[in-house]
């Protein structure tokens, strides 16, 4: 079982009320009547139960985050979708205007100093409150761009709280400012489940990375002539973390199966590649399960597109491959980049309870194929309940460098072998290649991302397939197609599996079929045909969109890709790479200004 350190991160509301709503949009104000500075703020122990009230560590449903981007098809209400086939406006979109955790953040950066410790454990808990208001704030920038900024608790009758947007430019560097503190001050070793140096460290570096990288590509800020300096910091925090040996990627020699123990573990504190840990554990009554909505077909079920994306085992590409848009889903999953088959359920899949293979189960709206990373196969509700989260990983880290380099033409071979290719030689792909890379770059993905210009082209690309890769289903794909000005793939309606028609399929590659796939208004038959194990084949209904049948194909009987749905989408720029400000902020504070169209 596994170990935590010798504290919890303990919930606060009942002490104080972090949670309060916002009145009428205002910054929410703390309780003061439950708790005031000078009888709280005076031991560590204050300043320690006040940041750890403080703590929001992503969980396991960030293996669902996917719905806003080409890696998955959704039936969910997502926002960017709702956007793309409607009419949205300050009116329709009113949510992520909140300022209650600034403020609350800002309340203890003015009276932490009250306490009667040494300036080293004030500034380390100073360094986290800083850390935590520059993540607020760049989660704000990527929505809004230009926001007011806050230093301090405002009340509902301040002068402020009128004060006109700050430039992005100012907001930027009072994020660098405040992640370059924390950097310095927050302490290395600290309770699991909170962020030490490294994992501050980390967030500098993605935060770096996105600003610097969205500056280059998006020439609406007029701001291109700034991203390297924003690149130059990605860079310089990654090396810092590869410099202090304290992280590797985690490689027993076991290609097939190394990747996914990442996702799959019930205890990942002591794992050298994961920075960053939100630790579950049922006898700990810290538990969380989502099985029953990242398998299958609840919500969110993986595109033929994130398919597509990944490499042959010997490197070549797939997309290269004649007819390869006519594979089945047993051709599709032969001799790939294993982390294709320890990221999506593969044919062979064994399945618990009974440790049966799993035939893929097909339904209207949904692509077909299935997610595996996030999933846990078990009946053991100890097992269920407590695989553990990574948080951050050093792949990240080593991904960030790549692309750092390469965006800043610096990239190398060394450098290439000392990231990329320590990546892939955990799962046994051939290492990537520079010379190779830019002699030859690959079609689809240039026109995926036509913005990539220069010497470094093919290498850009493999390096955000790379990501896209390593990172499927972790909360990363959505920020990485804003940033690199890719909104417009967001237009094109996830596809699922191929099918030419009807017909009988083998779904799991041992050469006996297993589903039965028959016109639409036909009736499926009580006494189902039966392959030659004497198994009863599972039986489809196909047709078009909208119509009867239980499965959509693009070209209905004839066959053709599973559809999810037909809405058209138009992803206008630079608009939608932002959001409104609420109608009903505009109204109490008529100085602010939209951003880029919105009204």
């Amino acid at each position: 079982m596994k170990k935590f350190k010798n504290i919890y991160i303990l919930p606060i509301a009942g002490l104080m009320c972090f949670t309060i709503s916002c009145k009428k949009g205002f910054l929410d104000r703390f309780p003061q009547t439950l708790i005031t500075p000078e009888v709280f703020f005076k031991t560590e122990e204050d300043l320690s139960l006040y940041m750890n009230g403080m703590v929001s560590l992503h969980n396991r449903n960030s293996y669902l985050n996917d719905q806003s981007t080409d890696n998955a098809s959704t039936t969910g209400a997502v926002e960017i979708k709702n956007m793309m086939a409607g009419s949205p406006s300050s009116q329709t979109i009113t949510g992520g205007w909140s300022w209650g955790r600034l403020r609350n953040i800002n309340y203890f950066l003015e009276n932490y100093t009250k306490a009667s410790v040494s300036d080293e454990i004030k500034n380390h808990y100073a360094g986290l409150a800083r850390y935590y208001r520059a993540i607020f704030y760049y989660d704000m920038v990527k929505r809004y761009s230009n926001v007011p900024w806050y230093d301090k608790t405002l009340n509902a009758s301040d002068a402020e709280l009128k004060n006109p947007q700050n430039s992005r430019e100012e907001v930027m560097t009072k994020i660098l400012e405040d992640l370059d503190f924390a950097v310095k001050n927050v302490r290395e070793n600290v309770p699991t489940g909170t962020p030490g140096k490294w994992a501050v460290t980390l967030m500098q570096a993605k935060i770096a990375l996105h600003e610097g990288t969205y500056r280059k590509y998006h020439a609406e800020l007029k701001l291109e002539s700034t991203a390297e300096v924003f690149l130059k910091v990605a860079e310089s925090a990654a090396q810092e973390i590869i410099k202090s040996g304290k992280f590797s990627i985690y490689n027993s020699g076991k290609p097939e199966e190394d990747y996914a123990t990442l996702f799959e573990s019930l205890d990942l504190t002591s794992n050298k590649e994961v920075i960053l840990v939100n630790a579950f554990d049922q006898d700990k009554n810290v538990t969380q399960n989502v099985n029953s909505v990242v398998f299958g077909d609840y919500e969110q079920s993986p595109s033929r597109d994130l398919v597509q994306s990944y490499l042959m085992k010997d490197g070549s590409r797939f997309t290269a491959i004649a007819g390869h848009e006519q594979f089945g889903f047993v051709q599709e999953f032969k001799d790939r980049d294993p982390r294709l088959s320890q990221t999506l359920i593969y044919p062979t899949w064994l399945r618990q309870p009974g440790n049966t293979t799993y035939i893929q189960r097909l339904n209207k709206n949904f692509t077909g194929y299935h997610q595996r990373k996030g999933y846990v196969n078990s009946v053991d509700q100890n097992v269920l309940n407590g695989i553990d989260f990574p948080v951050h990983r050093y792949a990240e880290v080593l991904l960030i460098l790549a692309e750092a380099k390469a965006e800043l033409g610096i990239i190398t071979q060394t450098d290439l072998d000392n990231t990329i290719n320590i990546l892939r030689k955990r799962v046994g792909m051939p290492n990537l290649v520079l010379v190779t890379a830019n002699a030859s770059p690959d079609p689809a993905l240039k026109l995926d991302f036509p913005m990539v210009q220069g010497s470094n082209v093919g290498t850009i690309l493999e390096i955000r397939r790379e990501r896209r890769v390593e990172l499927a289903f972790e909360n990363t794909r959505y920020d990485d197609l804003m940033r690199w000005n890719a909104g417009k793939l967001l237009e094109n309606i996830p596809q699922g599996m191929y099918f030419p028609g009807v017909g009988n399929y083998d779904m799991n590659g041992d050469g006996v079929p297993d589903i039965k796939l028959i016109p639409e208004g036909q009736t499926i038959p009580s006494n189902r045909e039966k392959n030659s194990l004497g198994v009863p084949l599972v039986y489809y209904t196909i047709g078009r969109f909208g119509g009867p049948a239980g499965v959509y194909l693009s070209d209905g009987t004839q066959g053709g890709t599973m559809v999810t749905e037909v809405r058209k989408r138009t992803f206008v720029e630079p608009m939608y790479y932002y959001r409104p400000i609420p109608e009903v902020q505009m109204i109490l504070n008529p100085i602010l200004e939209q951003p880029f169209g919105w009204k």
